[in-house]
């Protein structure tokens, strides 16, 4: 139960602290956990599926009525959950007093180290379905030396029936508490195991410890075998199997109490930080004289944390705590004023009028098939009354009725209570609407309705629920505080962590923190000074994620925007994507790749080429066509007008525009037999890429030649119209 204590030395049998450890215990008890475990029991059974109180079961069995569950609870839990999981966190350290940016992101890994040690995510699920169901959800944070001698910062999840609050906290913060209590049933050997020998003995056959604090230490709860409270009968074996078998109830409280503590203080920030109560002289000053006059100690009587632990009438533990907060992080999923509401407690009535009515409906129906029968007294031939009776409701009855006498005649059964069905059909709606889990966001829509209604009432839905996630994310900052806290007190040692990303490639990375700089005599990644700010994100479920990731790539490639092939790989559900990924980074570095590529941009340069020379060959095409155009709209007597010297100068412009055409397009064609060239003689590994881009090319080339022939073939046919023409118009003016 205590795992960050390693040994324990027997503690002087002190009833009286054992009986005030008891007496408050009691007093947490009575003054509303009792009402809690009443309330998280009878919403446990509901989502168990046991709704029927065995009295009422008695009694129905007993009238040979049914009793039916149609459990529409854990169906709404498994939506709310699965929009739980569907969403994960991440929690990031930000650097704030005194904090470097370098330390700020090694705190981050080492929260990430911690989570993936503790398998958090299911924790945290199960600990979300806790507060779903009784209202309470509990972390517990403390450290841990069974896998390390260092330590380890270990979370585990608290049964909530387990877990006290003091009855005056009306905060949802535990700092602002003045106690809580954890209790667990416990064997001898668990002490032993955890505290010490002696103690441990004394709870294992001294039969006046069972009476030393009250009948309710040795009551039995939650256990696989026995949920009903009572301790199992023993076989009667002797003193040796009782002890064995016997269990106790271990108080574990944790109170503020005046106390003086010792604390470092920043000279330059003013911060203070508590210095742990196991740390000795010489540790506090191997500190401050690693930071060189930058800390100094102060002492001051302040509240601090009183840990006690006790069974029975034994002391197990009565020191101050090790940590800078209580243990336990709650999960409230409702919470106003020290009231913490789940959502199961509001669907019981609901749930209780859906079964109800179901089974009143089966037995109105049942009746209905067996309503009875009418029969003259001594009328029947082939069967006498009891027979009747026993097989009135037999598909293919025949009944004989004796001549004369009055036929048997079957009684009208009575009709279903007009309105029955309307009572189940609204129990359903109120089920729905006080969990704010609609049909939409159980999948359960009718067909017609259009798919972007569904994905809209289903954004609607979950904004309903956006308060227990919050609560949740402020649960995640809490916990993320007290690790935090014992990271920096306790993580003072180098260390190397291995943290393994959970990202495609799913790559290891190791942290070296608190590591010494021979050179410099400064420590790096420090962890234990500086304050940091928590930062807590949301983003959706991986799997989810990358569904979302990867049809918008592929939707921004179809637009033509230039998405690399990595992202798309990154973002598919494609096994093995790392390896994947690599293999195309490992080809794009190949020397036959690079050949490749510059082979095609080589290609795509002279296509350009080729497109400016048709571009502008087509531009003086239409200036000419503009200038013809002009002339025949002048008329023949403005042409008459016009001097030869101009007409020629026209004609020698356009020559001029011809041959700069020619004159690019050989430039162009000289461009790329130096480049081919260049290719030839300086690649020579590619040699037979080349050949197999030979006939390409060679094809391209003869292409062009046959189009620049056609240009020119068509150029010269203008010329001669054009001639022609001038010829005409020399005719009419002679």
């Amino acid at each position: 139960m205590n795992r960050f204590f390693t040994s324990y030395t027997s503690v002087p049998l002190n009833t009286r602290l054992a009986q005030e450890n008891f007496d408050q215990y009691r007093l947490l008890r009575d003054g509303g956990h009792l009402d809690f475990i009443k309330k998280a029991a009878a919403c446990t059974r509901f989502v168990a599926g046991r709704q029927w109180k065995e009295a009422d079961l008695a009694l129905l069995a007993e009238q040979e009525r049914p009793a039916i569950t149609i459990n529409k609870i854990v169906s709404v839990l498994g939506t709310v959950s699965g929009e739980q999981i569907k969403n994960r966190v991440e929690v990031l350290f930000r650097p704030a007093t005194g904090a470097p940016d370098g330390v700020a992101e090694a705190l981050s890994k080492v929260w990430l180290q911690v989570a993936q040690n503790n398998q958090l995510p299911w924790k945290r699920s199960d600990v979300f379905w806790d507060g779903m169901v009784t209202g309470r959800g509990f972390y517990d944070v403390r450290l841990d030396f069974s896998d390390s001698l260092l330590g380890e910062a270990r979370i585990s999840q608290l049964n909530p029936k387990n877990v006290l609050i003091d009855p005056e906290a009306e905060t949802y913060d535990p700092d602002e508490w003045n106690q809580v209590i954890l209790t667990k049933w416990m064997t001898a050997d668990d002490i032993e195991a955890l505290y010490n020998e002696a103690d441990a003995e004394l709870l294992r056959y001294d039969g006046e410890a069972e009476d030393g604090c009250g009948a309710d230490v040795w009551e039995e709860r939650d256990t696989f075998g026995a949920a009903e409270s009572g301790r199992e009968p023993l076989s009667g074996d002797g003193l040796e199997n009782d002890a064995l078998r016997r269990r106790v109830r271990v108080i574990e409280r944790q109170h503020r109490k005046l106390g003086k503590q010792k604390f470092f203080v920043d000279l330059a920030a003013g911060d203070t930080r508590p210095i742990p109560e196991d740390w000795s002289r010489e540790r506090i000053a191997a500190t401050l004289d690693k930071y060189q006059s930058k800390l100094a100690v102060m002492e001051e009587r302040v509240k601090r944390i009183r840990w006690t632990v006790s069974a029975g009438p034994v002391v197990l533990h009565d020191e101050w705590s090790p940590f800078a907060h209580f243990t336990v992080v709650p999960y409230f999923p409702y919470f106003f004023h020290g009231n913490a509401v789940g959502i199961v407690e509001n669907l019981i009535g609901p749930q209780e009028i859906l079964n109800k009515a179901s089974s009143q409906e089966l037995h109105v129906i049942n009746t209905s098939a067996n309503s009875g029968w009418v029969v003259e007294q001594d009328s029947l031939t082939n069967m006498d009354m009891a027979e009747l009776e026993a097989r009135g409701a037999t598909t293919g009855l025949v009944l004989e009725y004796r001549k004369g006498a009055q036929p048997p005649q079957k009684i009208q059964p009575n009709q279903v209570p007009t309105g029955l069905d309307r009572v189940t059909y609204k129990a359903e709606e109120a089920i729905k609407s006080i969990s704010n889990v609609s049909d939409s966001m159980q999948g359960f829509d009718r067909e017609d309705v259009a798919a972007k209604a569904i994905a809209y009432k289903q954004q609607r839905g979950a904004v309903n629920l956006v308060k227990f996630f919050d609560n949740l994310e402020r649960t995640d900052w809490l916990l993320a505080r007290n690790v935090l806290a014992l990271i920096q007190n306790y993580y003072t040692e180098p260390r190397l962590l291995n943290i393994t990303h959970d990202d495609f490639s799913r790559e290891q990375e190791q942290v070296a923190v608190n590591q010494p700089d021979p050179a410099t005599g400064e420590i790096t990644n420090d962890l234990t000074m500086g304050e940091y700010d928590i930062v807590i994100s949301s983003s959706p479920y991986r799997a989810s994620l990358e569904d979302s990731q990867f049809e918008q790539a592929v939707a921004l490639r179809q637009l033509g925007v230039a998405i690399e092939d990595s992202v798309l790989i990154e973002n598919s559900r494609l096994l093995r994507r790392g390896e994947i990924v690599k293999g195309i980074e490992a080809a794009k570095q190949s020397p036959e790749m690079r050949m490749r590529e510059q082979l095609s941009q080589r290609a795509a340069m002279a296509d350009i080429a080729v497109k400016e020379t048709k571009a502008q060959k087509t531009m003086a095409d239409a200036r000419m066509n503009i200038v013809r155009a002009q002339r025949l709209a002048k008329g023949v007597d403005e042409f008459a007008a016009d001097s030869r010297e101009e007409k020629k100068a026209e004609v020698a412009r356009e020559r001029m525009l011809l041959q700069a055409v020619r004159d690019k397009e050989e430039l162009a064609l000289k461009a790329r037999q130096i480049e081919n060239a260049q290719v030839e003689g300086g690649e020579r590994r590619a040699l037979e890429q080349q050949r197999l881009a030979a006939g390409e090319r060679r094809g391209r080339e003869e292409g062009r030649a046959r189009e620049a022939k056609q240009a020119e073939r068509a150029r010269r046919e203008e010329e001669a119209r054009f001639a022609q023409f001038q010829q005409n118009l020399a005719d009419e003016e002679g």
